[in-house]
C-alpha cells in the first residue's frame, strides 16, 4: 500500500483501532474536496493496532474538540512538508457547533441559525451539556 506524503495538512495518530471513521464523520471529511486517506488498522508497537487519518489540507476547526473522543490521538501539524507541530489534544471546556443538541425544546431546535455550544461539567465522566438547556451531550 502506498499513501503519499502531504505537503500541507493534517495527520491525525494513534486513534483506536476501529475509531478512525468516527473521527472522519465527527469532523465532516466527507465534505471537504482535498484528498483524506484513512488508514485502519496500522500495525503499532505501543497499540498494537491503529487508526490514521491524513487530510491534505487545513481546517478551519478547532481540533481540540477531538480531545472529546479520543485524548490520546496525536495531531501533526505539516507545512511545507514538514512537521510544524505536535500535539495531544485535551477535553476542551467548550465545544461549538460539532455536538448537536438532541433537546427538542431546545432554543437551538427553533433558532436554527444559533450556534450548538456545550460545555464540559464533569472532566472525570467527560460530560458535556448543552449550555442553552442543560441537556446531556450524547455521544
Amino acid at each position: 500500500m502506498n499513501i503519499d506524503s502531504i505537503k500541507t495538512g493534517i495527520v491525525i495518530d494513534h486513534i483506536k483501532a476501529g475509531e478512525g471513521m468516527k473521527i472522519y464523520n465527527f469532523l465532516n471529511l466527507d465534505e471537504l474536496e482535498c484528498s483524506v486517506a484513512i488508514i485502519k488498522n496500522v500495525h503499532s508497537k505501543l497499540m498494537g493496532k491503529k487508526d490514521i487519518i491524513k487530510i491534505d489540507a487545513e481546517l478551519d476547526v478547532d481540533l481540540n474538540a477531538l480531545g472529546y473522543i479520543d485524548s490520546d490521538i496525536t495531531i501533526n501539524i505539516i507545512k511545507n512538508g514538514v512537521r510544524t507541530e505536535k500535539y495531544h489534544p485535551t477535553l476542551p471546556e467548550r465545544i461549538t457547533g460539532i455536538i448537536k443538541c438532541k433537546n427538542p425544546r431546545c432554543i437551538t431546535t427553533t433558532e436554527q441559525e444559533l450556534a450548538h455550544v456545550f460545555k464540559l461539567t464533569d472532566e472525570e465522566k467527560r460530560i458535556y451539556r448543552c449550555l442553552y438547556c442543560e441537556a446531556k451531550a450524547e455521544g
